[in-house]
């Protein structure tokens, strides 16, 4: 007899999966009295299904991610990230909601078209879904350096490369995020678009890496993740954890740099896009 291994369901954590899990509860909780204004249960019924829409309507109606990134994204759903932290194979949690995932990825992807990227620079891999989706996009002259600090993820990852046509424009460097950097910059390497998704409390000091070497080429682009972290950012501060308040700081000093300018999208969990003035 052969058995199937559930997908794990992943946990909400952009702050519209979040809230609209909250309100899923909400909605369950008042369909138990009946004796609620209809009016009142009938708002409550549309804002649930509002914010639990959106998400499946942006999958709808964005383009489809290629086979292998769907096998990608499969694998790493399925994988016992729990198992891999408790038994010492990873220096940080992983877990499946790091993936950058479907919307994220074509977005990444689109800006290294817009911008004709050819060097990408990507802080923090995971498995290398983002990585892959904008390798899509590079030319077959172009490189992607992705700068990963588990080995494990990294193996995820370039098992995947492997399975890719454009897995081979993709170079993995393994170690810590901000010794890669200083390495890269030695070497003089510059790079037109930079994908930030890693340690939140480092963010400030790869930014300021970036812009005080020349890591981002003059009229290149940084892109930086999870700049929303599940909306603790907006909360009030003693309900953010440590991650929320490094983000927050990040996003503060960020926005009175004058020496760039940014836009923070409400893309999954933040996405913050800067550029040199």
């Amino acid at each position: 007899m052969s058995s199937t291994i559930a997908k794990p369901t992943a946990r909400p954590v952009t702050p519209l999966g979040i809230l609209a899990k909250k309100l899923e509860t909400v909605v369950q909780e008042i369909n138990q009295h009946p004796d609620l204004p209809e009016s009142l249960v009938t708002q409550i019924h549309q804002a649930w299904r509002l914010a639990a829409g959106l998400d499946p309507y942006l999958e709808e109606c964005t383009t489809q991610e290629s086979p292998a990134l769907a096998a990608l994204s499969e694998k790493t759903a399925t994988e016992a990230w729990s198992e891999r932290f408790t038994q010492g194979a990873t220096v940080r949690p992983l877990e499946q909601e790091m993936l950058s995932g479907h919307i994220e990825g074509q977005t990444l992807k689109m800006f290294v078209h817009m911008i004709k990227a050819k060097k990408v620079l990507e802080i923090g891999m995971f498995t290398g879904y983002s990585a892959l989706a904008m390798a899509e996009a590079l030319p077959q002259d172009g490189v992607l350096v992705a700068c990963e600090v588990d080995p494990f993820a990294a193996e995820v990852a370039q098992a995947a490369f492997g399975e890719s046509p454009d897995g081979g424009k993709i170079r993995v460097e393994l170690g810590s995020a901000l010794e890669t950097l200083q390495k890269l910059a030695e070497a003089q390497e510059s790079f037109d678009l930079v994908f930030i998704d890693a340690d939140k409390k480092e963010y400030v000091a790869y930014f300021q890496m970036l812009l005080d070497t020349n890591l981002l080429a003059p009229t290149g682009f940084i892109c930086v993740d999870n700049t929303l972290l599940q909306g603790e950012v907006y909360l009030p501060a003693q309900e953010r954890t440590a991650n929320g308040e490094a983000i927050a700081q990040f996003n503060q000093i960020v926005a009175l740099d004058t020496r760039v300018e940014q836009v923070l999208l409400p893309l999954r969990d933040g996405l913050t896009i800067i550029r040199r003035r």
